[in-house]
């Protein structure tokens, strides 16, 4: 059996794993009595650990927000994947992240021993970050979307559309979406009674929050793709679909989710699904991925992707 202080930094490491826990099943857990767990919790609480009671049939205990936050227990692969995920947040496209991640990770590697701390280092010294280009976004604002996705709760917010008018939304928010350069937030639009993505730099959130919905189906299982394939082709006047000769994850390296959707077809070849206002674009586009390719739709952008070949052979012979 566990000494008391083990047994308590265990019951806070299981409080701290899932948001609610029966009372008997942290007994079995800690192999002791259900009255023995009373007292323990009773003791993370004067130690200021908020832990709420459960009512109901067995009872149970959840591990409530405090006026601060408490000490978190950490393994060693959860320590390590915190210090790397502050090393590389100035990556992501997050107004004023930087400074606030040093002051965090100073904290962590603090504490890290020495075996997690050199993994960490290693890491560090291998990474070189490029500095993020375009509009970020203020982490008040990812933060609120977030909490309303979480507590499917509507969300209000003035939107700037891309030609820059302004507008007031009111959305059943269902899921925050990175792209690697920007954060988008897919939901339902309740005045469009439709799905609408929007770029979560041109949104700002009004308080209070809407009142609480009940979720609709969403209207694909991969959200992350179904968004990507709006963006890249949906959106614009003409959807290419292209066969690429080449495995699909080397045309991923080509082709980045912002610009087209690929789809494996067997181990040689893929779809890729893209889109542009202008058919010379799209055949200027597909014909420098460097890479073999049929046009499967439109039938119109192979007269374009013709039309170009006849001009490069000529600039070639000339």
């Amino acid at each position: 059996m566990l000494d008391v202080s083990a047994r308590l930094l265990r019951l806070l490491s299981l409080l701290q794993s899932r948001r609610d826990w029966p009372g008997t099943a942290l007994a079995e857990r800690l192999c002791v009595s259900a009255r023995t767990v009373r007292r323990d919790v009773d003791k993370l609480r004067l130690l200021g650990y908020p832990i709420e009671a459960i009512s109901g049939v067995g009872g149970g205990y959840r591990l409530a927000a405090g006026a601060a936050l408490p000490p978190l227990l950490l393994d060693d692969d959860e320590a390590v994947a915190v210090a790397v995920s502050l090393r590389t947040a100035a990556a992501l496209s997050v107004t004023g992240i930087e400074e606030t991640s040093v002051r965090a990770l100073a904290k962590v590697d603090q504490v890290l021993p020495a075996r997690l701390r050199h993994r960490v280092n290693a890491f560090g010294a291998a990474v070189v970050t490029l500095p993020a280009s375009g509009p970020t976004v203020d982490p008040a604002t990812l933060t609120a979307v977030a909490a309303a996705v979480r507590d499917r709760e509507r969300l209000r917010f003035d939107y700037v559309s891309r030609d820059g008018a302004t507008s007031r939304r009111d959305v059943e928010p269902y899921r925050l979406i990175h792209s690697g350069r920007r954060w988008y937030l897919y939901a339902w639009d309740v005045a469009a009674a439709d799905w609408r993505t929007f770029r979560a730099d041109r949104l700002s959130p009004r308080v209070p929050a809407g009142p609480r919905f009940r979720p609709r189906p969403l209207p694909a299982d991969d959200v992350a793709a179904h968004v990507a394939l709006g963006m890249t082709s949906r959106q614009y006047r003409y959807q290419a679909v292209l066969t690429m000769y080449a495995p699909a994850g080397v045309v991923a390296e080509e082709v980045p989710p912002t610009l087209g959707v690929l789809e494996p077809i067997d181990e040689r070849t893929c779809t890729l699904r893209i889109g542009s206002d202008s058919l010379d674009q799209l055949a200027a586009w597909v014909a420098t991925f460097g890479f073999e390719f049929a046009v499967r739709e439109p039938t119109e952008l192979r007269a374009h992707v013709d039309t170009l070949a006849a001009r490069l052979g000529r600039a070639a012979s000339r």
